[in-house]
């Protein structure tokens, strides 16, 4: 079985090709970057719509197959932004139609977590899942990937580029940021709001915006503080959740997960605590197809081709591991 994926929830529009075997065949994006402001979503269904033939055909190429050796199709059915989730939504069952072969709708967090789990040849992990609008801490059980802890208001990823925006970076903002807080030399006080196993970062945004009004304290502490403080937040209930569910093995992915200092604030927890750490490489923690294609293999072939804009990751049926 071959299995072409589109993934289009946001500002990437990608195409993978994946085998049933677990072989990634090819992966291919092009991402939408505003050059000032954040994402608009009428922009990014233009750019995907623009980009969208281009794309597939390419990874067509890459796989070395051609367009009539696919047996399934795969898009991302949500969560994701309306307009660029129709995107790959139409594509995809124009696909199906013009080849006659299955079509299955995939959910974009539970995809992210198969590809870690793929290639860090992991059978059950706690895994944390940080990206633009999700940031989440998930485990299996029964059935389905339960979410033990998430934030509470704002994604990490969607803080890291608001704040960027604020402070004239450009979009995405993560890897500005991240460059730095490597210049960082004094350690600011923020905000550190653990509930439980939730995060919330909605006033250390705040906190950030006026550290850096008020003019006395330079980007790059400011930066240096945010990654340090954020980042011990989501390690501190990552390690709460592998110690409630008596796990040794963690993964981060995710758009976030292809922060270097995150990972290492990662494995140096699992390390102390004798558990297993794996980030994927940094192509497969952000946003593509080849996720997508993996995850058409592995779920059951449906005929809802609807997008759903705010579907959880706790919503999936995660029959392939029954």
């Amino acid at each position: 079985m071959i299995c072409l994926g589109i993934e289009s929830t946001a500002h990437t529009f990608g195409a993978g090709v994946a085998d049933s075997k677990g072989n990634i065949l090819s992966n291919v994006k092009d991402m939408h970057c505003p050059e000032k402001g954040g994402l608009h979503p009428r922009e990014a269904f233009e750019h995907h719509v623009e980009v969208s033939d281009a794309v597939i055909s390419e990874a067509v190429k890459r796989a070395g197959i051609r367009l009539s050796n696919i047996g399934r199709v795969a898009f991302s059915q949500g969560p994701g932004i309306p307009p660029c989730l129709r995107v790959g939504a139409v594509i995809a069952r124009s696909i199906s139609k013009k080849l006659n072969i299955p079509i299955v709708g995939v959910n974009h967090c539970v995809a992210h977590l198969e590809i870690a789990k793929l290639y860090g040849k992991m059978r059950n992990p706690a895994m944390l899942y940080v990206s633009g609008g999700n940031t989440q801490v998930i485990a299996y059980d029964s059935g389905k990937y339960r979410i033990f802890g998430e934030t509470i208001d704002i994604g990490i990823g969607n803080a890291i580029d608001k704040f960027g925006r604020f402070a004239g970076l450009l979009f995405p903002s993560g890897p500005a940021i991240e460059q730095l807080s490597k210049k960082g030399k004094t350690y600011l006080n923020l905000p550190y709001t653990v509930k439980g196993m939730d995060v919330s970062y909605g006033g250390m945004l705040t906190n950030l915006k006026q550290k850096l009004n008020s003019g006395k304290c330079n980007l790059e502490d400011i930066c240096y503080s945010f990654q340090e403080t954020a980042f011990a937040m989501l390690v501190e209930v990552s390690e709460r959740a592998l110690a409630h569910c008596g796990l040794n093995e963690l993964i981060l992915t995710g758009g976030v997960g292809a922060n270097k200092r995150l990972a290492e604030m990662c494995r140096i927890m699992c390390r102390e605590r004798g558990a297993k750490f794996y980030v994927p490489p940094t192509e497969l923690c952000g946003d593509n197809g080849a996720m997508i294609a993996w995850n058409g293999i592995l779920a059951e072939q449906s005929n809802d081709t609807h997008i759903k804009q705010k579907w959880r990751t706790d919503e999936v049926d995660v029959s392939w591991l029954k």
